[in-house]
Parts: C-alpha cells; structure tokens; sequence
C-alpha cells in the first residue's frame, strides 16, 4: 500500500510538473484520454444544457403513446467520429433535422466551458455534418509546429491556429495578400517565417524594402533583386510589368486553342504551360508600403502615383502571369491617397498583428470580416507574433508564426542560396553582397577604431 500510495504521488507529480512546464506532453500522455472520456460522459446532458437538441420525431412521440411507453428524449446531433490530435479533439457531428451549423458555433464558448478545453472552434464538412475541433491547451502561448507538415508548390506552412492545426500561405489559391503590424508586434518575424518557407522552393524572391534594406538586405543571397529606396522601387515595378506583358505573351503563343491539339489542355497562366517552357514565379515583398505612398513634393507626388498605379496593375493582372504580392506595413489606410483602397480590394488574404489604431483593422477586415475588427484591436502588447488571418471568403483564424530569428533566417537563405534564379530583366536590381566590414558606413568608425 505505502509503495502504491508513493508511486501514485510520484504520477500525480509528474502530471503537475508537466502541465505546467510542457502542457503538449501532459496532453498527449494524460490529458487527451481524460478530455475524450469526459466529452463521451458529458455529451448528451451537456447538448441539452447548450441547447443543440431537437424535440423527438412524431412517430416515435405515437408510437411511445401508443404502447405506453416514456415519451423520447430529446435528441443531440449524433457524434460520427471522435479522434484525438496533438493539441486537443476532433468531434464530427451529423446534425439532426432542423439543426444548422450555425447553432454549433454560436455554443462554441459553451461548448468549452461544459467539456472544460480551452477552444472549441467549429466548420462544416459538408451539408449537415459539422466537425468540432476543441484544443486541450493554448497552443499559441508557445508555438511548435508538427515536425510533418502538408507539402505542394507555392504552398508554405508560415503559422500556427488557435485549433491547433497549421496555417499556410498559399499563392495559388491566394496569389495576394496584406499583412498589417505596428512596431514590436511580430510582423517582421511571420515576414521571416514566410521568406523560410519559401527559401527551398523553386520561386524567385524579390524584395522592396524603403528603410535602406535593414530588414530584408540580410536575406539577400537569396533575393533575385532588392529596392531599398523608393525610386528603386518604382523603377523595379516598371520591369515587373514589362516582364508581366512578356509573360502574357509566351502564354498566348503556348496556348494549345488550335484543332492540331484537341486534347491538350488550354493554357492561360503560366501553370498550364509545359515544365520547360513555364517562367518562375515570383514573390514579391513590400517591407513597408506606407513609404510608397508618402510624398512631400511634387516630384515625389508624380513617383508615387507611377508606384501605386504599377503595384495595382501587378495586383489585378499579376496572377496568370505568376507574380504575387506580399504587401506590409505598420499603417494603412486611405489617407495614403488614390489608389490604395483599389490596391487593397485585390488583396484577397489579410493578416493583423496587433495595430495602434481601428483604421487600420477596418481596412484589413472591414469589407470582409466586420467581427474580426475588433479581434485584431484587442490583441495584447506582451502576445507578440499574435495576429488574425482572414480572407475573402469572411473566415477568420488566430495565428501565432514560430519565433525565427534573424540568423536563422539568413542561415536558412545563405542554404538555398543556389536556388536563387537569375532573372535578365531584374539583372539591375540584383543585390550584391559583402563582407561585414564593407557594410559598415564610413562615417562611423568602429569603438576600436575610434
């Protein structure tokens, strides 16, 4: 008895000890039996209380009168499948008649509460059967991303959900996309994510960055050309929609409509066109859109309509021709002038970190997501890296992006480095790359040399 009574503390302990220090090991070796036998247990009592129930068909209330029998219970949506994940439950429910999908999320956070998790989100597979995902922890407080993670071109894990399951930036689906951030609120580091994601890939990166570079130069080895200035960048723009037309055209020429080729598949972007002949894609990243659209002068005025115009032009049309935006900033709104609420229509995905104003959040999910709003405005100072993803179809998710810092990054660039494209018409652009010594301003000496 004394050794059973010592070995049960010694568990206990342990329990304790982990879910404190590593909640995922306590999930997956205690907490994930006890989650599933206390939704088993609590389940119908718990879709009464939450009002997910429906009264007892007719025929059986008749046929209870009739053979005096106890009138039915009234009756949940009958759980299909429950399975367990590495952060929590999955529940697939088929809905019972009457019921629609909408119930399951409105009782989310009751849901939560009743089965004691600490999320409970909900989606619908398909017509009457709603898939619940609940998390066992917070997964976002320390993000680990699964060590195996879905893989497709132009697709790239960058983020981890509030439900436990990974978020990916994909350009096919999504070519476009604008991700908002102030000062220290993790931007930089999902913009890491992002260029590590699609280091390995065959893609060729391209890079606007208006603060001298500091932001983007360290990848550069890995960039087929970078604009540190705003009149680099207009002038980069201006060969971005040059190559577009050039794109257009190959395609045209390749696009298989003539009777000498009935069976072949028509093509009308550049992954319709066979491997040897289809151009690379190209990513390209504006570190701080709000410099673009700044001006003081008339000249200055002048370059940045010449900016704007390009960087719509690339948004409307740049897809088929496998151009993709990634559009950053601290601030925007339609104070920047003309343009920009035309830019940011055709910017499907949208994703806010924490933001010093409602302005900005209104133009990252106003016109798609109005309750994400308040979401992203309510994020808190010390949750770096915490944002809200959305799109155009008005979903929208928490996501937290992995810490990567800065060396990780450039080691991870420095790696791919052979992957890097050559591009003839971004030739003039392609950033060179030094030692450290050549970097350093020759204004500032060194504290050992001074």
């Amino acid at each position: 008895m004394t050794a059973f009574t010592v070995v049960l503390v010694l568990v206990v302990a342990a329990a304790g000890f982990l879910r404190w220090r590593r909640p995922a090991w306590y999930w997956l070796a205690f907490g994930v039996n006890l989650a599933a036998l206390r939704v088993l247990v609590r389940y119908r009592s718990v879709m009464d209380a939450c009002e997910l129930t429906v009264p007892p068909a007719r025929w059986r209330l008749s046929l209870a009168r009739a053979t005096n029998r106890p009138i039915p219970e009234p009756r949940p949506p009958r759980i299909r499948r429950l399975w367990p994940t590495r952060t929590g439950l999955v529940l697939r429910l088929k809905l019972r008649p009457g019921q629609d999908a909408f119930d399951i999320a409105a009782a989310s956070d009751r849901l939560r509460h009743s089965f004691s998790m600490f999320g409970v989100t909900s989606r619908e597979v398909r017509s009457g059967v709603v898939e619940v995902r609940m998390t066992g922890y917070d997964v976002l407080k320390r993000v680990q991303m699964p060590a195996e993670t879905e893989t497709r071109p132009m697709r790239v894990p960058v983020a981890l959900r509030e439900d436990g399951s990974v978020h990916y930036r994909d350009y096919r689906a999504i070519p476009h996309a604008l991700t908002l951030g102030a000062t220290e609120s993790g931007k930089s580091v999902y913009q890491r994510n992002l260029v590590a994601g699609l280091a390995p890939l065959d893609v060729a990166l391209v890079g606007i960055d208006c603060k001298q570079g500091v932001e983007l130069f360290p990848l550069a080895r890995r960039f087929s050309a970078l604009a540190d200035s705003p009149d680099t960048a207009a002038e980069l723009l201006d060969a971005f929609v040059a190559r577009m037309a050039d794109v257009y055209r190959l395609i045209r020429t390749q696009q298989r409509i003539t009777v000498d080729v009935p069976d072949a598949e028509i093509a009308a972007d550049i992954w319709d066109l066979p491997d040897e002949l289809r151009p690379t894609p190209v990513v390209v990243l504006v570190d701080e859109v709000a410099e673009l659209a700044l001006y003081a002068t008339k000249e200055e005025e002048k370059r940045r309509d010449r900016i704007i115009t390009a960087l719509v032009r690339l948004a409307q049309l740049g897809r088929a021709a496998g151009i993709y935006l990634e559009i950053c900033g601290q601030r925007f709104g339609s104070e920047l002038g003309k343009g920009i609420t035309m830019l940011r229509a055709q910017l499907t995905g949208r994703t806010a970190h924490r933001l010093n104003d409602e302005t900005s959040a209104n133009m990252a999910f106003g016109d798609i997501a109005p309750d994400a709003v308040l979401a992203a405005i309510q994020i808190p100072a010390e949750l770096r890296g915490l944002a809200i993803a959305g799109d155009a179809s008005g979903g929208w998710h928490r996501i937290r992006a992995p810490h990567t810092s800065l060396r990780q990054a450039v080691n991870l660039c420095n790696r791919y480095a052979d992957r890097t494209p050559d591009l003839p018409e971004l030739a003039p652009f392609r950033p060179t790359t030094g030692t450290a010594t050549e970097l350093v301003p020759s204004a500032k000496a060194s504290p050992a040399t001074a």
